[in-house]
């Protein structure tokens, strides 16, 4: 950082005040590549005064002391070098509530919310009230969508599973902490593979790894560098885990069952192209997400 940066305090018209922090480093930020600059310094500087973000704008004047000014310049240091926010900080808000995050997961993202409220749309029309509804999501990460799905489908019981065993810690952490331990249970598989999976289900969701691999070295490098690659690279056509994921759900949903998953613009017409091909699930249309790129392909048991 510059000499006038926030760690320089040593006369009267370098008192560094709440305010003043967050408009210095929005704009240095801004000069590093960050695509949210101010959201950036907000967070980071809510973390180190262990406070709600929002009460930042009541204390504007506030005088920043040394130690919390030392803790955010690192951390400004660290964003500014590419790291995401949410790993810095070691959390990531997601439908409403604040779930832990590590480099060992993908950072949950706004994109995912969709699929969340796509598939709780098809839960009240089709299966709100049901007993016993099973609902499984595959790869779970953090845990984000299973956790989401379990909190407002209060009957449901869910099934979450991931490859990684670390993301599985994360994930379970995240359900205790929002007291649902004992509603969501946690697999380690790859794909639908464990043997408890082959049960009939009433939904499956999942938003797989589905970035090509000839992608991967044109995503920012806030992700690239980071976030998991495993979680992230589906493989040379990019849905080589949805074609497995397509193939065995197909064969574990029961009559009516729905089949969700999140791929990205450039996968999704294979993607439908794959669950076209598939004789025991007739494919329904894409979903769009909010910026009005196709997200959701989405398909039900004949």
């Amino acid at each position: 950082m510059a000499d006038h940066s926030p760690n320089k305090n040593s006369d009267k018209e370098d008192v560094w005040t709440v305010g003043r922090l967050l408009t210095w480093t929005t704009d240095w930020l801004g000069t590093r590549g960050s695509d949210s600059p101010r959201l950036d310094a907000e967070v980071l500087l809510a973390f180190v005064r262990n406070c709600p973000r929002i009460l930042l704008y009541t204390a504007f004047d506030e005088i920043v002391d040394a130690e919390q000014r030392q803790d955010f310049r690192e951390l400004v240091r660290r964003r500014g070098q590419g790291e995401p926010v949410a790993y810095l900080v070691g959390k990531k808000e997601f439908f409403s509530m604040t779930l832990d995050v590590t480099p060992a997961t993908l950072i949950p993202r706004p994109e995912t919310e969709g699929l969340v409220v796509r598939v709780l749309d098809v839960w009240k029309e089709e299966f709100c009230g049901k007993p016993s509804m099973r609902v499984l999501d595959v790869g779970t990460g953090s845990g984000a969508l299973a956790i989401a799905l379990a909190s407002h489908m209060t009957d449901a019981i869910v099934t979450a599973t991931d490859i990684s065993q670390a993301a599985l810690d994360i994930a379970s952490a995240n359900a205790s902490k929002h007291s649902l331990d004992g509603r969501i249970k946690f697999l380690k598989s790859d794909v639908l593979e464990h043997p408890d999976l082959s049960r009939s289900w009433d939904i499956i969701v999942s938003n797989p790894p589905y970035v090509r691999e000839d992608e991967f070295d044109g995503l920012p490098d806030d992700v690239r560098l980071y976030e998991p690659r495993d979680a992230l690279v589906g493989g040379v056509t990019g849905c080589e885990i949805v074609q497995r994921l397509v193939q065995q759900a197909s064969g574990s949903l029961v009559s009516g069952g729905w089949l969700f998953i999140e791929v990205g613009p450039s996968t999704v017409s294979l993607a439908e192209k794959i669950i076209s091909a598939t004789t025991e699930l007739a494919g329904k249309p894409t979903v769009k997400d909010s910026s009005g790129l196709p997200r959701i392909v989405q398909a039900r048991v004949v």
